[in-house]
């Protein structure tokens, strides 16, 4: 196990704009990777540099071990990129287009690969369908299928669920969760932070061009202290000495912050002890959107 992708130091300037700001990070061999942040934090600019489209100010970037500029086409048939742009040719079908991006990387004889991932993407009844002719869902799952259809053992995904519908979207992240199992390396950036948290084992989050957390997805989780007790009563009032752990009310329910696990216990017996029936219980747990705030304020 290896990092294969491998970015140190890296600077990226537009003129006067600082577009990235000593980035450096690297994701391992079979990760499923998350790359947060808000917009103009510099997410698409590094994906850019790692996918050779743009060159770093300074530093370096490597794929597979592979310099993006010094060794750009083994680095880039290593890489599958599904851009946050629709973009596509209007003169060709689904099917021809995943023929002439197969070309593009020499693989004449594709069209086993090529149906199945028309299949897991449910685009085989669009094969002959022309790519104008279809809807902004349908070609972004081509965008999909381009960035697959060489086998790349690393495959970045930038907002690729942006404006597709939640059919399309579970049956996505299947997919993709299948193609981490069989040992490709997933980095994904998207503003739907209840993705991330679900699918990646470790989160960089970007401010401003540079990284200001970087960890496993429970170690972020676990920085926010907060675990909240919702509580539905009857008769609906709460006992005095629970008062001061009373966050609000949030549809007719107490909202308690608990410090810990062992003060659930405290308050439960609490209740018992004022012959107050509990209707309705949650325990919520701090989320990675959370975080996500907590972090962008504090840096």
């Amino acid at each position: 196990m290896g990092a294969v992708i491998d970015v140190q130091a890296v600077h990226k300037r537009f003129g006067a704009i600082k577009a990235l700001d000593g980035v450096s990070l690297s994701v391992e061999q079979g990760e499923f990777f998350a790359l947060l942040g808000p917009n103009g934090a510099g997410k698409t600019t590094l994906i850019n540099i790692i996918a050779g489209l743009t060159r770093a100010t300074s530093g370096s970037a490597r794929v597979m071990g592979y310099d993006v500029v010094a060794d750009y086409r083994l680095a880039r048939r290593a890489l599958g990129v599904v851009p946050q742009e629709l973009v596509f040719d209007p003169f060709f079908t689904v099917r021809e287009t995943l023929r002439i991006q197969s070309g593009y990387y020499g693989l004449a004889r594709n069209d086993d690969w090529i149906d199945e991932v028309m299949h897991h993407l449910d685009l085989a009844d669009k094969a002959d369908r022309n790519m104008r002719a279809l809807s902004g869902g349908m070609k972004r799952r081509v965008l999909v299928a381009q960035a697959l259809v060489h086998k790349p053992p690393v495959i970045v995904l930038d907002e690729p669920t942006a404006g597709v519908d939640v059919e399309l979207r579970q049956g996505l992240w299947n997919f993709v969760r299948r193609l981490n199992r069989d040992g490709h390396t997933i980095v994904l950036t998207t503003h739907y932070l209840e993705e991330a948290e679900t699918l990646c084992s470790r989160i960089a989050m970007l401010k401003q061009g540079r990284i200001v957390a970087l960890d496993t997805t429970a170690n972020l989780l676990s920085t926010v202290s907060g675990r909240y007790l919702k509580l539905k009563l009857a008769p609906d009032q709460l006992p005095a000495n629970l008062h001061p752990l009373l966050a609000g009310e949030d549809q007719g329910r107490f909202v308690l912050a608990l410090p810990d696990y062992g003060s659930l216990e405290t308050v439960l017996a609490t209740l018992r002890e004022a012959r107050i029936q509990i209707l309705d219980l949650e325990l919520a747990q701090p989320d990675l959107e959370e975080v996500f705030v907590t972090i962008m304020n504090r840096e």
